[in-house]
């Protein structure tokens, strides 16, 4: 079993930056994909950017240059730094870790006024 704890949401003005973070326990040994998607208002959920276990990236075409995806291995922690923030941002952000099965954290919400 995997629990994941998001934080760093919050409320800040376009252009601005945030940094998440999902701290992760349980066991993770067999974690293949950490990821984040983000799910605004009346839309559907969508991938956002991706680590997998190689250490290769992918990120979503309207954050690319953006948002970084990052991981701190010695803290079992996954980090989504996001800069130029526009209002179309605006979203729960919801981190996951894929294996056999599906690990979802509880949202953190991310506003960006304009």
């Amino acid at each position: 079993q995997v629990r994941l704890v998001e934080s760093g949401g919050g409320l800040v003005q376009a252009g601005g930056s945030l940094r998440l973070s999902c701290a992760a326990s349980g066991s993770i040994s067999s974690i293949n994909v950490m990821g984040w998607y983000r799910q605004a208002p009346g839309k559907q959920r969508e991938l956002v950017a991706a680590m997998h276990s190689s250490g290769s990236t992918n990120y979503a075409a309207s954050v690319k240059g953006r948002f970084t995806i990052s991981r701190d291995n010695s803290k079992n922690t996954v980090y989504l730094q996001m800069n130029s923030l526009e209002p179309e941002d605006t979203a729960v952000y919801y981190c996951n870790f894929r294996a056999v099965v599906n690990y979802w954290g509880q949202g953190t919400q991310v506003t960006v006024s304009s």
